[in-house]
C-alpha cells in the first residue's frame, strides 16, 4: 500500500546504498562505468601505391565500429615519397602531396598529426596497409632491411609497446613491428609466391632479416590473424594476397578483434 511507503523509505535508501556503494546515480550510469576502447588509427596517405590502401582502411573502421570502439586517426605531417598516378600505375612527375593532407580525405577531414598521438589517450593502435607504410611511414620500399622509420612512427610503437597496449597491422605494415619492436612475432601471410597469389611474398625474408618471427598465415576467416602475446602485436596479410575482397575484410576483422580484446575493455 502507498501509505507505507514512507516509513520504508529510509531502510529502502540503506539498502540501495549497501547494494551501490558509489551511491545511488551509480544504477544510473552503469553504461558509462564500462567504457569503449580508444583506439588510434595511423594513415600513410591516401592510395594503395603511394599511401594508405583505402580498402583496409575502411574495413578497419568498420569492424572498429562494429566492436563498439572509439577511434581518432593520425598521420605524419611529411611529403610523401612520391606521388603514384594510379589509373597508370606511374610516378606522377614534378607532383607532390602530404601525407597528413592526404589521409584527411580517408578520415572525412577528422584527422591530427601522428605527433600529437600519445598512449595516455589510447588503449590501442592499429596501423592499415598499403605502399604508404613502406614509403612515408618508413623507407622499406627502398632499404628493405636497412630501412629507417619515420621518427614520429618509431616513437609511437615504442611507446605504446612499453606500456602494454596493443598494436595492429597488417598487409605490409607488419615490417614496421619488424624493425622496431626487436623479437616480434608478425605474419604477412606466405613466404612463397605461390603462382602470384603471394606477390609479395619476399617481404617476409625481409622479416627475419629484420630480426623478427615471420609466421605463415592464410588470409581466409579460418587462419587470418596472428596474435603475439608476448608483445601484444596482432597481424594479419590482407592484400599481401590475391583474393576476393571478403577475405581480405574478414581478415581484417579477425586482427582489430583481437586488438580489442585485448585491451582489456
Amino acid at each position: 500500500p502507498s501509505a507505507m511507503l514512507p516509513s520504508r523509505g529510509p531502510a529502502l535508501c540503506t539498502a540501495l546504498r549497501r547494494a551501490a556503494p558509489g551511491g545511488l546515480a551509480s544504477f544510473h550510469s552503469s553504461a558509462r562505468r564500462c567504457r569503449a576502447a580508444r583506439v588510434a588509427v595511423v594513415l600513410s596517405g591516401c592510395g594503395v601505391y603511394d599511401g594508405t590502401e583505402i580498402h583496409e582502411a575502411s574495413a578497419v573502421l568498420v569492424h572498429l565500429s562494429r566492436g563498439g570502439a572509439e577511434v581518432q586517426m593520425y598521420a605524419p605531417d611529411v611529403p610523401q615519397m612520391h606521388v603514384i598516378d594510379h589509373s597508370k600505375g606511374q610516378p606522377a612527375e614534378a607532383e607532390s602531396r602530404n601525407v597528413l593532407v592526404e589521409s584527411a580525405r580517408i578520415a572525412r577531414g577528422k584527422i591530427s598529426s601522428l605527433a600529437q598521438l600519445t598512449t595516455a589517450d589510447h588503449d590501442a593502435v592499429i596501423f592499415p596497409g598499403g605502399f604508404g607504410a613502406a614509403k612515408n611511414l618508413s623507407t622499406f620500399a627502398v632499404d628493405g632491411k636497412d630501412c629507417k622509420v619515420n621518427r614520429e612512427v618509431e616513437r609511437v610503437l615504442k611507446d605504446f609497446h612499453k606500456a602494454g597496449k596493443p598494436i595492429g597491422l597488417c598487409c605490409i605494415s607488419p615490417v614496421l613491428a619488424a624493425k622496431v619492436l626487436s623479437g616480434a612475432e608478425v605474419t604477412v601471410g606466405h613466404e612463397e609466391e605461390e603462382g602470384g597469389k603471394w606477390p609479395y611474398a619476399g617481404t617476409a625474408g625481409a622479416i627475419k632479416e629484420l630480426g623478427a618471427k615471420h609466421c605463415v598465415k592464410e588470409v581466409t576467416i579460418s587462419f587470418p590473424a596472428h596474435v603475439d602475446t608476448k608483445n601484444k602485436v596482432v597481424t594479419t596479410p590482407a592484400f599481401m594476397c590475391e583474393t576476393a575482397l571478403h577475405h581480405i575484410f574478414d581478415g581484417i576483422g579477425a586482427m582489430v578483434k583481437n586488438v580489442l580484446k585485448l585491451t582489456g575493455k
